[in-house]
């Protein structure tokens, strides 16, 4: 696989060009070190076996793409709270990519509606096109679900679901023959332990 930098949009792609599958890590709203202190080793159980990792924004801070990067080569979306995280050639304000025949596009929030109109002026205006996959954090709660012929996946936030101070969720993009699915992981399927004082801050609600 081989990321290739194409100023606002990055193409992912296989050095076979006949590449058929791909395996897809969605992680979001990880808010490190603002209100927990590391990504809970659940998240690398969850992922180890993707080819591409991506990351809807929130970071704060790229020692967070550092360690998934350990894991698989990452590309991540500006959020709110990442105004003031470093240049890095891993993050843009929105990403845009083709993998296996399938477009993805990667932004941080989006209004959640059932219009289908409202999802084509907000591809046009994130992308620059209409995409088959957007993956998209911002409100911390994992959703996945079509619209329109579009899959919208949201993987929630591994420690931050719901807002609440707990174990949350990932994602997981496979892309076969032109065809996207997504899922949704529970972290605690993970038979790991999940020391919350590690985790979170003093005072935490937990």
């Amino acid at each position: 696989m081989a990321l290739s930098d194409a100023g606002s949009v990055d193409t992912f792609e296989g050095a076979d060009r006949e590449i058929k599958s791909v395996r897809i890590g969605l992680i979001s709203d990880t808010h490190i070190p603002r209100d927990i202190r590391i990504l809970p080793p659940h998240v690398g159980e969850a992922f180890k076996d993707v080819d591409l990792i991506l990351h809807a924004g929130d970071i704060y801070l790229p020692s967070v793409l550092d360690e998934l990067e350990n894991i698989a080569p990452v590309l991540a979306a500006r959020g709110n709270g990442d105004w003031e995280f470093p240049r890095d050639h891993r993050l843009k304000e929105n990403q845009v990519f083709d993998v296996a025949g399938l477009s993805v596009g990667l932004t941080h929030g989006i209004n959640h509606t059932p219009s289908p109109e409202y999802y084509g002026k907000m591809m046009e205006r994130e992308f620059g096109k209409r995409v088959d996959v957007v993956v998209f954090g911002d409100t911390h709660v994992a959703t996945v679900e079509r619209n329109n012929g579009t899959l919208l996946v949201n993987p929630g936030s591994p420690a931050l679901p719901g807002n609440r101070f707990e174990l949350g969720t990932v994602g997981l993009l496979e892309i076969e023959g032109s065809r996207a699915r997504a899922r949704i992981v529970q972290l605690s399927e993970f038979s790991l332990p999940f020391d919350k004082k590690l985790v979170y801050y003093p005072g935490a609600s937990l």
